[in-house]
C-alpha cells in the first residue's frame, strides 16, 4: 500500500484524513513538523505522495525538481508526487479548489475589486484564480503596501477572501478585519473550515452577506490530489455528496430548550444512536468547579454562573461532530449565540411547561416558570435552526436524526 498525507506545522483540525478514506484506498497520514525538520523530512521522508498545508507551500518549492504549469505559474504548491527516480514533482490542486467555490457560488467578480487577505501561497493561488475571471485583485498584509491599518480607505470592495489563518480552530472567534467598514462588499469566502463559521462569515451574515467557507475548497483540492496519487478520476458527483456527508458530520448538534426538557437524557441517546461524543455545559461547570449547580448560585451568584457557561459553551463548540446540550438559560447572554452559530446546528426541544422539573434547578426555583418561559422561548425560536417536541429521549433522538437526515 502507498502511504500519502498531509504536511503542515499544526493538524489537529485537520479534515484530511477523513476525507482521503472516502476518495480511495491507500493510507493518509499527518505529518506535523516543525521549520527545522522540514528538511530532513522532505529529503528522507517514506511517502509517495503529500498535501502541504500552512505555513510550507511556498518552502516546499525548492525540494521539487519539477512543477506542473499551476504550480510553476502560482509560485506555490500543496501537492506533492514522488516520482519513480525518487524526485519530487510540485503541482497545486488548490487551484481546482477555489475555481470549484467560485462555481459553487455562482459569484461574477469579473471587473470588481476583491480584497484577498494574506500574502502566503494560498493567497497567490487565490490571486491567479481571480486575475484569470477578470477580477482587480487588491493584496492585503500586515506589513505590505496595503495592510490592516489603511485597507478601509477602499469603499468599493465587492468581495472579500481571507487566505489567513486568523480564525482557525483553535483560535475561533477571531478576525482578521470588520467587515462591517465595506459597505459594498456583496460576498465573502473564506478558507477556514473549521469552523464552519469563521467570526469573519458570521459577521458578514448579521449583515446579509453571501458567505461560503472552506470546505467546499477542501474537498475539491483532495479530490484533485487523490487523482494524482492513483490516477483515478473522481467523478464530481462523488465530491458532491463527500461534501454534503462531510458538512452535517463535522458539525454539532447543539441541544437548547427550558430546563427539565430532556436535554441531556435526549442528547446522550442521540450521541449513541450517531457514534458521537456527547458533552453536557453544565456538567462542564461542575466538573471545572468541584460543586454543585446550586452551590454555585449559592457562592457566586447567577451573574457569574452565566460567565462560567458562557466558558463553557465556548470550549465545548470549538468541538466538531459533537453532541452538545446547552444550559437552559444559554439564551441569556447574545455572545453565546455566535458561540453555537460557528459549528453548530442548533435543536430546540419544545415540552410543556407543566411538564417542567425544577428540581435541582436554581433559576426555575426562584421565579414562576412562566415568567421565565416568556424570556427565553422566542430566543429558542430565532436561535434554533429546527424543532421538535419531547417525547420520551429515544423517540427525541430519532426524531432529530430524521431532521437532519443523518
Amino acid at each position: 500500500m502507498k502511504h500519502f498525507g498531509l504536511l503542515g506545522r499544526r493538524l489537529g483540525h485537520s479534515f484530511s484524513p477523513r476525507i482521503h478514506k472516502e476518495l480511495g484506498e491507500y493510507e493518509y497520514r499527518l505529518y506535523e513538523k516543525e521549520p527545522f525538520e522540514l528538511d530532513a523530512f522532505l529529503r528522507g521522508g517514506a511517502f509517495d505522495g503529500l498535501n502541504v498545508t500552512i505555513p510550507y507551500k511556498e518552502a516546499v518549492l525548492p525540494y521539487c525538481s519539477q512543477l506542473s504549469d499551476c504550480a510553476r505559474a502560482v509560485g506555490s504548491v500543496n501537492t506533492l508526487i514522488r516520482q519513480k527516480d525518487g524526485t519530487l514533482l510540485g503541482d497545486n490542486t488548490d487551484y481546482c479548489g477555489f475555481e470549484a467555490m467560485l462555481r459553487q457560488a455562482d459569484t461574477d467578480v469579473r471587473g470588481k475589486n476583491v480584497l484577498v487577505l494574506g500574502s502566503g501561497g494560498a493567497s497567490k493561488t487565490v490571486q491567479a484564480v481571480l486575475k484569470k475571471v477578470g477580477a482587480e485583485v487588491s493584496v492585503v498584509s500586515r506589513s505590505g503596501r496595503l495592510n490592516y491599518e489603511n485597507v478601509y480607505r477602499q469603499p468599493d470592495v465587492r468581495m472579500i477572501v481571507n487566505t489567513t489563518p486568523v480564525g482557525m480552530y483553535p483560535e475561533n472567534g477571531r478576525a482578521p478585519l470588520c467587515i462591517g467598514r465595506f459597505p459594498a462588499c456583496e460576498a465573502l469566502f473564506d478558507l477556514i473550515y473549521n469552523p464552519a463559521r469563521t467570526r469573519l462569515m458570521l459577521d458578514a451574515m448579521d449583515r446579509k452577506i453571501p458567505v461560503l467557507g472552506g470546505l467546499c475548497m477542501l474537498v475539491e483540492q483532495a479530490a484533485a490530489a487523490s487523482a494524482l496519487f492513483t490516477g483515478r478520476e473522481v467523478p464530481p458527483g462523488e465530491t458532491r455528496d463527500l461534501l454534503r456527508r462531510l458538512s452535517r458530520e463535522t458539525e454539532n448538534i447543539v441541544l437548547i430548550g427550558m430546563p427539565g426538557c430532556g436535554k441531556t437524557t435526549t442528547g446522550r441517546m442521540l450521541a449513541q444512536l450517531l457514534g458521537r461524543p456527547f458533552y453536557d455545559v453544565d456538567e462542564e461547570i461542575v466538573r471545572r468547579q468541584g460543586m454543585s449547580i446550586p452551590e454555585i448560585f449559592a457562592r457566586f451568584g447567577e451573574d457569574a454562573f452565566r460567565t462560567m457557561e458562557t466558558r463553557a459553551t465556548a470550549r465545548l463548540s470549538a468541538q466538531s461532530g459533537a453532541v452538545i446540550a446547552s444550559g437552559g438559560g444559554v439564551v441569556e447572554r447574545r455572545e453565546n449565540r455566535d458561540l453555537l452559530r460557528q459549528n453548530s446546528v442548533v435543536v430546540w426541544i419544545r415540552r410543556s411547561l407543566g411538564e417542567l422539573s425544577s428540581d435541582g434547578r436554581p433559576v426555575s426555583q426562584s421565579r414562576p416558570i412562566a415568567d421565565i418561559a416568556a424570556k427565553r422561548l422566542p430566543l429558542y425560536e430565532r436561535w434554533s435552526d429546527i424543532s421538535v417536541a419531547a417525547c420520551g429521549a429515544l423517540a427525541t433522538a430519532q426524531q432529530i436524526r430524521k431532521e437532519l437526515t443523518l
